[in-house]
Order: C-alpha cells, then structure tokens, then sequence
C-alpha cells in the first residue's frame, strides 16, 4: 500500500504509510470506526487518523485536539492489528470524556461512587484498573483529585473503548477480581448506549443472552 488519505465512516480519514499492512485497514480499522455510533461521531466532530510510514517501537498511540479536529497517531509496532484498533477506540474515548457535559459527567460519576460502595474491586481494562489502585493504595491517594480525575477518566475511555468494541464484533466475558463484573459492566454498556445509540444495523446485545446476561465483552490483558 501507498502512502495515502482514506476515507473512513462518518467523513473521517485515515493517513496510512506505504508500509501499511492492507488487512489491518479492511478487517480492523474500517469496521471499528464504522462501529461508532453516530451521535458519538458527531460529539467528537471531525476525526483523522494517522499511521506512521516509520512505525518505531515503543512509541504509543496518542490523540490531540487541533482547530481542524481530532487527530489520532496509531502505534502499530510489536502491535496486532486488532490492538492497533482498539487503541484507536480507546483514543476516541480519551477524547470523548473531555466533550462530555457536566450533566453526563455528574452520572458518570455517580455510577462509579456505587460501584466503590458495592466493593467493585475490578476494573474495565489495565489502565483503569491500575488508576483505581492507585486511588485505594492510601488515605492520601484518596483525597488527591487528580488521582481521581485520572482514573474516572480512564474508567471511561475503556468503556466506551468497550462499547463500540462489543457493537463491532462478538466478544467473550472474562471473570474474576481484576475484571469488572457483569452486572456492573451492563450497567456502564447500557448507559453509553442511552446516550449513543447503536446505528442500524448494530446490536449491544445479542438476542439470545448467556447465563450471566452478558455476553459482550473483551480483554486484551
């Protein structure tokens, strides 16, 4: 593949390098964003994507918030092609939290108040979880906002990296104490739902459930 300006759903586009792997941008990174729902996409506005020509090691995927829009460089060195797209999601995520209003946020919030009173140990991916340790690792941490900024943020950023995952393919529930719970991870799923809907054509949920009543979900830890 070329160097060349792609266009992807909901008029973003997508700059890949001459070394861009063909499958990563038809099996992964179109479908993913396509995912997105609408309403999310316009809350976001404009969005271009960039691969590097020179994909370097250890270099992370990382957003910005520029006067023509949203840019996102994708890492994709020692990366699947699945990971580099839901390093996109997650991206889109980052940025979705800072466009959220106080009246979101406020719900958001509260939603996390009561998983910490239910005892919620788990988290959504290993960012969130290693923010919210990191909040509980003392007295201290917990009063310190920024901790807490820091880990609603990357609370949020993994669900709804989560949510147009679980909207783009089938995905596998994972239990245990690092992960979060099926009741709660509904919860959070249907409340991104409620403010953006799947577009037509996309289901959360499937409509024969599994015992848990969740059969959306994954993991890449």
């Amino acid at each position: 593949m070329q160097s060349a300006k792609l266009r992807l759903a909901h008029g973003w586009t997508l700059d890949s390098g001459p070394d861009t792997s063909p499958a990563l941008v038809r099996a992964f990174l179109r479908p993913a964003v396509k995912a997105v729902p609408s309403t999310m996409a316009r809350r976001l506005g404009f969005c271009r994507c960039t691969l590097p020509a020179e994909a370097q090691p250890g270099v992370a995927s990382r957003w910005t918030m520029t006067d023509s829009g949203l840019e996102v460089s994708l890492a994709t060195a020692g990366v699947e092609e699945h990971d580099v797209a839901m390093e996109l999601l997650l991206c889109l995520g980052q940025a979705l939290w800072e466009r959220l209003s106080e009246a979101e946020l406020g719900v958001y919030w509260l939603l996390l108040g009561e998983e910490i009173g239910q005892g919620v140990e788990g988290e959504i991916d290993e960012q969130a979880l290693e923010e919210k340790r990191s909040v509980f690792a003392s007295r201290a941490h917990a009063a310190s906002a920024g901790r807490l900024l820091r880990y609603g943020r990357a609370s949020f950023a993994g669900t709804a990296a989560e949510y147009v995952h679980s909207l783009w393919h089938d995905v596998t529930v994972r239990a245990g104490p690092d992960y979060l719970p099926a009741p709660q991870l509904r919860r959070r799923l249907e409340l991104l739902a409620g403010w953006f809907p799947p577009d037509r054509g996309y289901r959360l949920f499937p409509s024969s459930r599994g015992a848990a009543g969740v059969s959306c979900w994954g993991r890449r830890w």
